[in-house]
């Protein structure tokens, strides 16, 4: 699959990622939502030139549809082949399956934290894995979505921060992919509820008041789960991996599949 993914850059020293995640993550769209003049609605993902043939809204639909395809085998835990993404989802379009491919690929690890990656290059096969080896979505009941895709940018928050960060940044970091605390993600579910019960919970934050503070400030810290399953190091350097990757984009546009979904059950 390597030739489909988008090309790694140059990794230095995880000490020199400055600046707040979502300068890392989000690139220019997150400058732009942080921005009080920029729109509320996310742009559709850019695809390449060489798929201009067919109209953008039909590529971001390809698109969708494959990543629900690739969500059903990765809770079923089934390896995919590229012939069967061909014949279930891109149909008469399997000459754009390269753009197509590439584009749910970046979908399926920054929203839902899955790697797609190759295992038998002369078959064209693929198996799904979670992103850094989380295993926070082992156990996904009916109608779940996997949610690691946040956790590492909640751990990639940390991390650039040191080994701490206060909530509010943490907040307003969710508040910019336009999950909100108090209000129910059809993906995510409430944030509060998810980062400071089940994540602290299962280990992988922790949630605690900061001394000496009136009134008073809470932080986030990696739990002992976070640090047995990743690394910093490994964060830091997945979060330099997607710089530039539009996620604001494809959070609305996975949540835009969710609902579809959920009315057409």
């Amino acid at each position: 699959m390597s030739e489909l993914r988008q090309p790694e850059a140059d990794l230095q020293a995880p000490v020199q990622a400055q600046g707040p995640v979502e300068a890392q993550v989000f690139g220019a769209a997150g400058e732009e939502a942080a921005s009080p003049s920029s729109s509320s609605s996310p742009v559709a993902p850019s695809f390449s030139a060489y798929a201009e043939s067919l109209p953008q809204e039909a590529l971001t639909v390809l698109m969708a549809d494959l990543v629900a395809f690739l969500l059903l085998k990765y809770r079923t835990k089934e390896p995919i082949c590229k012939a069967e993404m061909l014949n279930m989802v891109l149909g008469d379009h399997r000459d754009h399956f390269p753009v197509v491919f590439s584009q749910a690929c970046e979908c399926m690890q920054l929203v839902f934290g899955v790697d797609v990656k190759e295992v038998d290059p002369r078959e064209c096969t693929y198996v799904l894995v979670p992103t850094l080896g989380l295993t926070c979505d082992a156990v996904l009941s009916d109608g779940q979505r996997p949610k690691a895709g946040l956790l590492v940018l909640i751990l990639g928050q940390i991390a650039l921060y040191g080994d701490r960060t206060p909530e509010e940044d943490v907040w307003e970091l969710l508040s910019i992919m336009e999950v909100d605390v108090g209000e129910q993600h059809c993906i995510y579910g409430e944030p509060r509820e998810l980062l400071t019960e089940v994540w602290v919970q299962e280990g992988y934050l922790e949630y605690r008041q900061v001394p000496h503070c009136d009134p008073a400030r809470y932080e986030f810290l990696w739990g002992p789960r976070a640090y047995a399953e990743t690394s910093k190091w490994q964060v830091l350097e997945h979060l330099l991996r997607v710089n530039g990757w539009d996620l604001r984009s494809f959070l609305s546009l996975c949540a835009e599949g969710v609902s579809d979904e959920e009315e057409g059950a």
